[in-house]
C-alpha cells in the first residue's frame, strides 16, 4: 500500500523535469504530483492555485521558490500537508540587496531578453561543478524557456514581494526534512539552520558536492533523504 501522495513544487522557472530521478524513485513509496507555481505575481495566490489542485491530504516538498510556496501553502493550510520538506530555499522576506536586481532582469526579460537572463545571471550559480554545469545548464534553460516570459515576470515579483514565513514555521509540528547542496550561494547554510532551529520535528541533510539543485546535481543522496522522510513516523 502506498504512502499518501507527494506533491512537489519546483524552483522558479523549472519543472517537472527537476524531479525526474525523484519521480521515479519513490514510485515505489507514492504517487508524486508537480505543482505549478507560475499562475501568479504573490505568494499568497500561487499557494492558493496550488492548494485547489491538490489532493486533500498530502506530504509537501518543495525546492527554492517551491520550498517559498510550501510555507505559504503551510500557513493557508497546514491541516492538509503531512509533512514538508523544504531544499535550498529561504524562509526570510527577500533582503533589500536582492531586491534591486529583480527590476533590471524583468526589464531585460520584458524587452525579448529572457535567454540572456538566464545564461549570464542565473543558471552560473546553479551547481557545484563544472560536470554538473556541462550536464544540466542547458536543460535548466529549456525548462525556463519553456516557461516563458510572463511566467519569470510573475515569479520575480513574487519573489521581491513575499512575507517572512518564520512564524509559520515555528507553528509547524509534523515530519519535516531540511536539504541543502552544501555548495549552495543562493541559499547559503544560515537560512537553513534558521529553519532547523524554528521546526520542531525535523531532520537537517547537507548533500556533498551540490549547489542550488541537489535535485539533478546529486539525486540518489537527495533520493534517500526524500525516502527517509517519507517514511518518518
Amino acid at each position: 500500500m502506498k504512502l499518501e501522495p507527494l506533491l512537489l513544487l519546483p524552483g522558479m522557472m523549472c519543472d517537472s523535469r527537476m524531479y525526474a530521478s525523484q519521480i521515479s524513485a519513490l514510485e515505489d513509496l507514492t504517487e508524486c504530483q508537480v505543482g505549478n507555481i507560475g499562475g501568479a505575481n504573490n505568494m499568497v495566490d500561487i499557494a492558493a492555485q496550488v492548494l485547489a489542485q491538490a489532493p486533500d491530504k498530502f506530504a509537501l516538498a518543495g525546492l527554492s521558490m517551491g520550498g517559498i510556496v510550501a510555507m505559504e501553502i503551510i500557513r493557508q493550510s497546514p491541516e492538509r500537508v503531512t509533512r514538508l520538506a523544504l531544499m535550498n530555499t529561504n524562509p526570510c522576506a527577500e533582503e533589500d540587496a536582492v531586491k534591486v536586481t529583480r527590476q533590471p532582469q524583468i526589464d531585460a526579460v520584458r524587452a525579448g531578453r529572457l535567454e540572456p537572463v538566464l545564461r549570464d545571471t542565473m543558471v552560473p550559480r546553479y551547481f557545484a561543478t563544472q560536470e554538473a554545469h556541462r550536464q544540466f545548464d542547458q536543460l535548466c534553460v529549456d525548462m525556463a524557456l519553456s516557461q516563458g516570459e510572463d511566467v519569470f515576470v510573475r515569479q520575480s515579483l513574487a519573489l521581491k514581494n513575499r512575507h517572512d514565513q518564520q512564524e509559520t514555521l515555528a507553528l509547524f509540528d509534523k515530519p519535516c526534512l531540511v536539504l541543502m547542496g552544501e555548495a549552495d550561494e543562493i541559499c547559503p547554510l544560515e537560512k537553513h539552520e534558521c529553519m532547523v532551529t524554528l521546526l520542531s520535528n525535523v531532520t537537517f541533510v547537507k548533500i556533498h558536492n551540490a549547489g542550488h539543485i541537489p535535485t539533478l546535481e546529486q539525486p540518489a543522496a537527495t533520493n534517500a533523504a526524500l525516502r527517509q522522510w517519507m517514511v518518518q513516523k
